[in-house]
C-alpha cells in the first residue's frame, strides 16, 4: 500500500501570510563605466611623453648636444631646411625612388602571388622559389645590384621593389588560400564558373589580406630607402643624413630620421582610410 504525504504551504500551517506594501523601493543602478580620455588624446600620449622626456633629458643636461640635439635646435633646424628648400627637394626625390620601386614591387609580388594562389601549378614553381630567396638578406644583396645595375637610380629602385615584392607576395597568397571553402563551394552551387568564383568570391575574400600586405610593403618600401639612398646618393634624405653623419650634425640626422617616420606614417594612415572604405562591408572587432 502507498500512501502520499503532501506538503503544506506556510499559509496552511498557520504562518501569517506577507503583508502587502504599498511602495516599491527602486536600487539606484551603479554605473561601470569609467571616464576616459577621447582616443586620439590616448594615441598622442606615446609620442608626446617621449618628446617631453627628450626635451627634459636635454634641458637637465642628461643628453649633451653632441649626443643628441634638442627638441628646439631640431625644431629650428628643420624650419630653416623647408624656408631653403633643402628638405623639400630631398622629399621629393625620395618620394620618387618609393614609388618607382613600390609599384615595381608591387606589380610583381600580386602577379607571383595570384599565379601561386589560384593555380595549384603555380603554387608548386612559385611558392618554394619565393621562400628561398625570402630567406636572403636583401640588403646583402647591395654590392651585387651594384654589379647589375651601376650606381645610379637604378639599384636603389631595384632595392625597394625587392623590399616591397615579398610583404605583397605572402599576404596575398595567403588572404587567397585563406578564403572559406563553404563559400568557394555555395558559389558553384549558384551556378559560379572558374572566372566568377574567383571574382566574386576569391578575390573578395583575399582583400584584407591583401591590404595588411600593403601596409607591410610602404613600411617596407622607406626602410629599404635608408638602405638604398647609402649607395652613392647625390640627392634625398639618405644624403643628408651621409653629410649629416660626417659633419657630426646630429640635429639633421634627427629631422632626416622624423622625415622618414611621418613619410611612412602618412603612407600607413592613407592605407588605413583605403581599408575602412573598401571593407566597410565587413564586420571586424575594434577592440574592448
Amino acid at each position: 500500500m502507498t500512501t502520499t504525504q503532501e506538503t503544506a504551504l506556510p499559509s496552511q500551517r498557520g504562518a501569517p501570510p506577507p503583508a502587502p506594501t504599498d511602495r516599491v523601493t527602486i536600487q539606484p543602478v551603479l554605473s561601470t563605466h569609467r571616464w576616459s580620455p577621447p582616443r586620439p588624446v590616448r594615441r598622442a600620449a606615446g609620442p608626446i611623453g617621449t618628446l617631453l622626456l627628450w626635451y627634459l633629458l636635454s634641458a637637465t643636461g642628461v643628453l649633451s648636444p653632441e649626443v643628441l640635439a634638442s627638441p628646439a635646435t631640431v625644431f629650428g633646424k628643420a624650419l630653416g631646411m623647408i624656408a631653403d628648400g633643402e628638405l623639400p627637394a630631398a622629399i621629393a626625390v625620395s618620394g620618387q625612388r618609393v614609388v618607382l620601386g613600390f609599384l615595381i614591387g608591387g606589380v610583381i609580388g600580386t602577379a607571383l602571388a595570384l599565379l601561386a594562389g589560384l593555380l595549384r601549378l603555380g603554387e608548386d614553381l612559385v611558392d618554394s622559389t619565393v621562400g628561398m630567396f625570402r630567406t636572403l638578406p636583401w640588403v646583402g644583396l647591395i654590392p651585387l645590384f651594384i654589379i647589375w645595375f651601376g650606381i645610379n637610380e637604378e639599384p636603389k629602385i631595384a632595392l625597394i621593389a625587392l623590399g616591397v615584392t615579398f610583404p605583397i607576395y605572402f599576404n596575398i597568397y595567403a588572404g587567397i588560400r585563406g578564403v572559406d571553402a563553404q563559400l568557394v563551394e555555395a558559389g558553384r552551387v549558384l551556378g559560379l564558373r572558374r572566372w566568377g568564383l574567383i571574382r566574386h568570391v576569391v578575390l573578395p575574400g583575399a582583400l584584407p589580406g591583401a591590404l595588411v600586405g600593403l601596409r607591410y610593403a610602404l613600411g617596407t618600401a622607406w626602410l629599404a630607402l635608408v638602405w638604398a639612398e647609402q649607395v652613392n646618393a647625390s640627392q634625398g634624405i639618405g644624403y643628408l643624413m651621409n653629410n649629416a653623419q660626417q659633419f657630426f650634425q646630429t640635429d639633421v640626422i634627427v629631422v632626416c630620421l622624423v622625415t622618414y617616420a611621418v613619410l611612412g606614417l602618412v603612407c600607413d594612415l592613407f592605407v588605413r582610410l583605403i581599408s575602412r572604405s573598401v571593407l566597410s562591408w565587413r564586420a571586424s572587432f575594434e577592440g574592448a
